[in-house]
Formats: C-alpha cells, structure tokens, sequence
C-alpha cells in the first residue's frame, strides 16, 4: 500500500510538472527589463527617440525598457554588440539610415545589417537642418555658399560621425554646389552640437530634434532644411531646394532592430507595442515638440525591411560617386 501511495505520489508530481509547463511556455513576452542600445552619445536624435519610445514601451509592455548608450565607429560598435547578443527579445538596437550608409562607407564590418538583425518596426523620420554658430556671417544658403568659396578649406561642417546622414548631407551639398569644406566627425549629435554652439566648429547639417531647442532659444541660426517642404516646426527656414539646390531631399530615420533568429511572436509583440505607442497622443506631442516625424503606415517589419534595402542601394551610389571611405 506503502509502494502504490508513492506511485500515485510521483505520477501527480509528473503530471504537475507536464501542466506548468505549458504555462511557463505561455508567460508573456517581456518577463525582465528590456536593453534599448543607441549606437550614438546621449543627446543627440537617436538617443532623443529611443528615450521617448523606451518611455512608451514600458508603459505599453509592463516592463522596464532601458537606454544604453555604446559610442563609437559611427554606431557600428553598438550595432555589433547587439548582433552578437541573444536573440530572446531582452538585447534590441536603434537602427538608423547610418547603418545603411555604413554598409558601403566602411570596407569591412564585424557585423551585417541585413543577415545579422531581424527588422522589428519603425519609430520615426527626420529631416535635417543646415545650422551654423549665430557669429558666422551668413544668413542665407546663397551666403553660406559664397562664404565656403571664399574660404575654401576653412569653413567647417560638423557631424555626429562619419557616414551619418548628417555626413552624407553635408557631402551631398559639397557635391551639388562645388564648395570645399572641411568635415569634422564626432562620436554623436550631442558633442558635435556642443562644439558648434561654442564656436570650435561653423556649421552642421544636424538632425532636426537635436538643434530645434538651440534654434529657438536664438544659440544657432537656422539656414536651411533637407526636406522636400517646409517644417512645421520650422516655417521660416526655407528648404534647401528653394535655396537653390533642385531635388535637395534627406531624410532621416530610426527603427527597432532584434537580432537575427529572435522568436517571430516576440518581434510581432514589440511592432504591436510600437505602433500602439505611435498612436498615443502623449507621444505624438513629444514627437511634435523635438521635431520627429511618425513613420508611414502600415509600420510591419516586412515593409521596414524593403526601406532598409532602398536605402542600402540609395546611399550606396552616393558613397561611391563622393569617393567615400572609412576603413
């Protein structure tokens, strides 16, 4: 009798064992704290959106989504650590248009942005701003332009590193209007507006949130924007195209990507999250008030995949036809 009370004994514990299972298996995405890795300093438009959308994500998902900062090689070095990392959903990257341009400005690559990453969704688009130290004698495109032929060489156009968009704008102008400035990198937004607003640099095609704030308060003047239209946020600054420079159009952009292999629910889950988050008042105020725009919809990980792709190809012939390299 002894015996066959242990048997049931064990076969109740067994079949306990078979019932949670299925209910551990069940236990909803995101169980701990979730990584959000921005591949640039603090400060800047991808660190700014990834903070706004981190907020709403916590709030949308029920757990805690942290920022992390890993800087440098224009964020590759934090596009490499999450292509490595565990594709469970808890380790996620800040894509930008910087890891397309990447693709072809740099020789060799630890990591692949197409193979190594599965697209999740997008968070928002940007365009640029020409902006330069209010001491620069220029208030125009046009004098802008006579000022860098004046002083070939000298006049100097900072950006949050080499191959960002910011980078490639400056050089698409260089091109477009035959002027010689000098480009002077930096590891992010944050630093290069830093130095602009102390005079070390002249100039930055800046992305748009990052210098808004600076240009409002009467710290940088605005000269000229990237889009194809005038801002809202910016009515009297003319766009580059009515300057004068025809089809003058950069946009900047910012997704989520998981590394390759990440369970298709879990990437479902956050797309679910992000756009639910896209369509919170709140967060279209905060997008409003720093400048960003919200992304086209539908916003699937299949149609962020094919923009990934145009872009590769886009900023691919720009790479080649400015003789662009990094490594």
């Amino acid at each position: 009798m002894k015996m066959q009370s242990k048997r049931w004994a064990a076969a109740a514990a067994a079949l306990g064992t078979l019932l949670a299972a299925p209910a551990l298996a069940a236990q909803p995405y995101p169980e701990r704290p979730v990584t959000l890795v921005v591949g640039y300093a603090a400060g800047g438009a991808t660190d700014i959106v990834a903070r706004l959308m981190a907020k709403s994500l916590s709030e949308a998902l029920g757990q805690t989504f942290v920022v992390e900062n890993k800087t440098g090689a224009n964020s590759n070095i934090g596009a490499e650590i999450v292509a490595r990392a565990a594709p469970d959903g808890y380790t996620l990257y800040v894509g930008s248009i910087a890891n397309t341009i990447n693709r072809t400005l740099y020789s060799q690559l630890n990591y692949d942005f197409v193979k190594g990453f599965e697209p999740v969704g997008l968070l928002a688009t940007i365009p640029n701003i020409l902006v330069v130290n209010p001491k620069l004698p220029v208030k125009t495109v046009q004098e802008y332009v006579a000022y860098a032929k004046k002083n070939p060489g000298k006049l100097t156009c900072a950006s949050s590193g080499s191959g960002s968009s910011i980078h490639l704008s400056c050089e698409l102008f260089k091109m477009q209007t035959g002027t010689d400035i000098l480009h002077v990198p930096y590891r992010g937004s944050g630093p290069a507006v830093a130095d602009l607003l102390g005079g070390q640099v002249d100039s930055m095609f800046d992305n748009l949130p990052s210098s808004l704030p600076h240009v409002q308060a009467g710290k940088l003047r605005a000269i000229g924007v990237t889009s194809p239209q005038r801002l809202p946020s910016a009515p009297d600054t003319p766009t580059l195209a009515e300057s004068g420079l025809a089809g003058f159009d950069v946009e900047s952009w910012f997704g989520v990507m998981a590394p390759a292999g990440t369970p298709k629910p879990v990437v479902e889950r956050l797309n679910q999250a992000i756009n639910k988050a896209l369509a919170n008042p709140a967060l279209q105020a905060s997008y409003q008030q720093s400048g960003f725009y919200a992304p086209q919809q539908p916003n699937t990980p299949e149609t962020y995949a094919t923009k990934i792709a145009s872009e590769i190809d886009k900023w691919g012939k720009v790479v080649k036809s400015a003789n662009l390299k990094a490594n």
